[in-house]
């Protein structure tokens, strides 16, 4: 059995792709990707140079990749991050340190380049606490009996959108998803290969459908049920509540179709724009996006407050050397963060520090749950006051 002593880290090649691709393929259960689209966009969004892989006896057991994301924290603001993708391992290879490896890795070169934020979507949630990650986004997915629907009398119908095809959509999208991008916390700028490597999957049958407004759009697919005609939401976006509105209208009025599913977010207003909100029925519920904070006073000096605060912070951090004892003043939403001596009136370990960090969680839940620790409740409220956020965060696009 090879120990971690046997395995080498090092960057890829184009000789690995292959070999790549196969443990890719194993790991996340599928056959290897063959899209053409796909494969000639993948490197241009994350570079070979990004890749790491563990390697045995020539054989490769491991690998990940990151790229930098500009990232949207709360305060309309935004933050360098290195977001993670592609993390397995060889199911042959288990338990032997391979992914700790790979991690202090990424985390040597994320520290190097100075990033205060490392994000990724996990596959699977018991595995990354203990590197410092926690959930920092959720989503969930609502089913709509569309023949029920209706409107609240003072629900607004201000119209303006267009249904167009969807080649004459695809140059429209960049510019709206942007502008909603830069108000909702978790989003990320989207570059031109992660649109092409999205929409490469709607196809033929699951050809999409695209609703443009001035300030928003939806973009969905259509498909036969068991019950019936299904319209699939695959992604709204909406800058203005009017927008929101509108498009809901049209997704609520398409005819022959009984059911639309669809993503939400926690503060999304469909439910309330409904005579009836239990039409909108939840059927999932699912963290979008993890986060791990790699320099505290840069990351909370970043971000926006909802309060002022003046507390010591002391972070456990199990992995890296980012834990310690830190000063966060805020001042009208303006945050100065620093080392002190002071002792900790709140105390946390680094992955509920990630979890609070764009909005999507409450400290007392945490301190309920044992997992944060106040010196007294006053502390505790003005602190799960301050890290609150105007819009609950969303991820912006799967990587």
């Amino acid at each position: 059995m090879a120990t971690a002593s046997d395995i080498t880290l090092r960057a890829a090649t184009e000789a690995d792709v292959p070999a790549a691709r196969l443990l890719l393929a194993t790991a996340f259960g599928g056959p290897p990707d063959v899209d053409p689209v796909r494969l000639e966009q993948g490197p241009k969004l994350f570079p070979l140079d990004r890749v790491i892989l563990a390697v045995e006896a020539g054989r490769v057991v491991g690998h990940t990749q990151d790229r930098t994301m500009t990232l949207t924290v709360p305060g309309e603001r935004t933050v360098e991050a290195s977001g993670v993708a592609a993390v397995a391992v060889a199911p042959t290879h288990r338990r032997r340190g391979i992914l700790r490896a790979m991690y202090t890795e990424l985390h040597r070169r994320t520290e190097a380049a100075r990033l205060p934020l490392t994000i990724f979507t996990a596959s699977a949630g018991t595995i990354y606490g203990r590197f410092g990650y926690g959930p920092a986004v959720l989503g969930s997915q609502v089913t709509i009996d569309r023949r029920f629907a209706e409107f609240r009398p003072t629900t607004p119908d201000p119209g303006g959108v267009e249904l167009i095809r969807l080649e004459h959509a695809i140059p429209l999208l960049p510019e709206l998803y942007d502008r909603w991008r830069r108000v909702t916390p978790g989003a990320q700028v989207r570059p031109e290969p992660a649109w092409k490597i999205w929409l490469s999957q709607f196809r033929g049958d699951d050809g999409l459908f695209a609703l443009i407004h001035p300030d928003g759009y939806a973009l969905y697919n259509c498909r036969h049920t068991e019950t019936g005609l299904t319209a699939e939401v695959a992604e709204l976006r909406a800058v203005t509540p009017d927008a929101h509105a509108a498009l809901w209208r049209v997704l609520l009025g398409l005819d022959l179709v009984n059911t639309v599913e669809a993503p939400i977010g926690d503060d999304d207003p469909l439910p309330y724009l409904l005579t009836d909100p239990r039409l909108a029925r939840t059927t999932a519920r699912y963290d979008q996006l993890w986060a791990r904070v790699m320099d505290v006073p840069a990351a909370l000096s970043a971000r926006g407050y909802q309060g002022d605060l003046d507390v010591a912070l002391g972070v456990h951090d199990p992995f890296r050397n980012a834990g310690g004892t830190f000063a966060l003043r805020v001042r009208d939403g303006v945050a100065d963060c620093a080392p002190t001596t002071r002792e900790a009136d709140i105390e946390l370990g680094i992955d509920v520090l990630g979890s609070l960090y764009l909005g999507a969680h409450r400290a007392r839940v945490f301190a309920a749950a044992n997992r944060l620790r106040a010196k007294d409740h006053a502390h505790l409220r003005a602190f799960d006051t301050a890290f609150g956020a105007d819009r609950a965060p969303a991820l912006g696009w799967f990587f």
